[in-house]
């Protein structure tokens, strides 16, 4: 099958001058750390995008349905984005946080809007990973507890410490780390000893954080990390009540409650603004990066005035964190949000394509499960779905073919074998029905 028609989209793209995709590829390998992994067996080079599309050096356009990894939200190159990032690009670059600035201040003010209860003290910072680090600290600092509970399956950054919380050891070095982390069983109906169907699931694996604070730590621990839904693990929900009855458990043992809306923050989930709302609870502290920014290097922590007041002990700082250009792509994307209402999209769009991917699965014996909310959706491959080995090889010839066909995908879960679906928020029903024929034609090509 020839690749199927991408939805009509009115956007030319300027002819590419530069050195080619061979050449780059040479200069990448020479040059940038081998660590550095790359997608795809024919690498991909990507010059230019336009809202949920990119396009490579011929001029090829692609639908984006990973987001450069669930970063881009308002669509790449928004033209208002652009614009107010623009404005502030030609009137001052960088001041650091000790002189006043706007931007700064009245994009807090404006996040801080958002959130629940308390939560209305940010701290800017450059990447998800240094949003967790510094959370963990304040954490520790305001209980005075060490011990933190995080989940199996779970990712929260590849720093000293926050590979620490991560719990996928493809992502964790032999290095000293985790000190006085501990992983409690993950909240994955899928494939953990308490199903989808089983009413109490939720509360059968939150009892396991309760054990393995009364085993693992002191009885007292300074907090509780976790993805509303683990991105990185494969599009893994909680369970319902799952979140409601940690946070009381965790709250009794002296610790805070954090989380990490790295990837389910701003609306992407659909029904809701925030991923933990999704279960009802309001967390101690909220960690946040990738779309905030809609790739920029911003990131942010949120929490109340009284665990904020911990880090007063001594003093930090952050050189970049609150840079007035990333504070006003930040305040934009905000107003996006809103002004094209972009989480109801998600709640509607993201329910047209989850309705698809679950008509696939009647179609391919190789669909394991359809999971996930609003634009943040995965679907497992797996060779049985009795004994439910993964298919990561599978997954794998699907992905290089969806490519082929025009369609870019991410690959996750630990096993390599879940299909991750998290595309900037202006997604279309057109891009979906596109997304759809290309995934059914990679599927039937197994």
């Amino acid at each position: 099958m020839s690749a199927p028609p991408l939805p009509p989209y009115d956007h030319r793209p300027r002819p590419y001058a530069g050195p080619s995709r061979q050449e780059v590829l040479a200069l990448r390998r020479r040059h940038l750390s081998p660590a550095m992994v790359l997608y795809y067996q024919e690498p991909l080079m990507i010059v230019e995008g336009s809202m949920q599309y990119l396009y490579d050096e011929t001029g090829r356009r692609y639908l984006d349905c990973i987001g450069g990894i669930v970063t881009i939200s308002a669509g790449h190159c928004h033209p208002y984005v652009l614009a107010k990032t623009r404005e502030q690009l030609e009137t001052l670059w960088h001041t650091s946080p000790i002189y006043l600035h706007p931007a700064v201040a009245t994009y807090a003010q404006m996040l801080a809007q958002r959130m629940p209860g308390e939560l209305s003290v940010c701290y800017f910072v450059n990447s998800g990973s240094e949003a967790n680090d510094l959370a963990l600290l304040m954490a520790r600092l305001y209980t005075g507890n060490f011990d933190v509970v995080a989940l199996r399956n779970g990712y929260h950054g590849g720093s000293a410490s926050t590979m620490g919380l991560t719990a996928h050891s493809t992502w964790k070095y032999n290095y000293p780390h985790s000190f006085g982390v501990h992983h409690a069983i993950a909240p994955y109906p899928y494939r953990g000893p308490w199903g989808p169907d089983d009413p109490q699931a939720g509360a059968k694996y939150a009892a396991d954080v309760a054990e393995l604070i009364r085993f693992a730590t002191p009885g007292r621990v300074a907090a509780f990390f976790a993805e509303t839904i683990q991105g990185v693990g494969g599009a893994v929900e909680c369970p319902p009540g799952y979140l409601a009855e940690v946070y009381r458990i965790v709250r009794q043992a002296g610790g805070v409650c954090i989380a990490d809306e790295v990837q389910t923050g701003f609306g992407r989930t659909g029904d809701h603004y925030w991923g933990f709302a999704t279960q009802g609870v309001i967390p101690d502290i909220v960690t946040m990066a990738k779309g905030i920014g809609n790739g920029l290097p911003l990131a942010a922590v949120v929490t109340t005035p009284a665990i904020a007041a911990s880090l007063k002990e001594r003093i930090h700082f952050n050189t970049f964190g609150g840079n007035p250009i990333s504070c006003a792509a930040g305040k934009a994307v905000l107003e996006v949000i809103d002004q094209e209402k972009l989480q109801n999209n998600c709640f509607e769009v993201g329910g047209y394509f989850r309705a698809g991917l679950r008509g696939l699965q009647e179609r391919h014996q190789i669909i394991g499960e359809v999971r996930g909310r609003g634009l943040m959706l995965g679907v497992e491959l797996v060779k049985d779905r009795q004994t439910k080995e993964p298919a990561a090889q599978e997954c794998l010839r699907v992905f290089e073919r969806a490519k082929d066909l025009g369609l870019l995908l991410g690959k996750g879960g630990f096993s390599g074998n879940v299909l991750r679906i998290k595309p900037p928020m202006c997604l279309t029903r057109a891009d979906v029905d596109f997304a759809l024929v290309v995934l059914n034609e990679a599927l039937a090509g197994l």
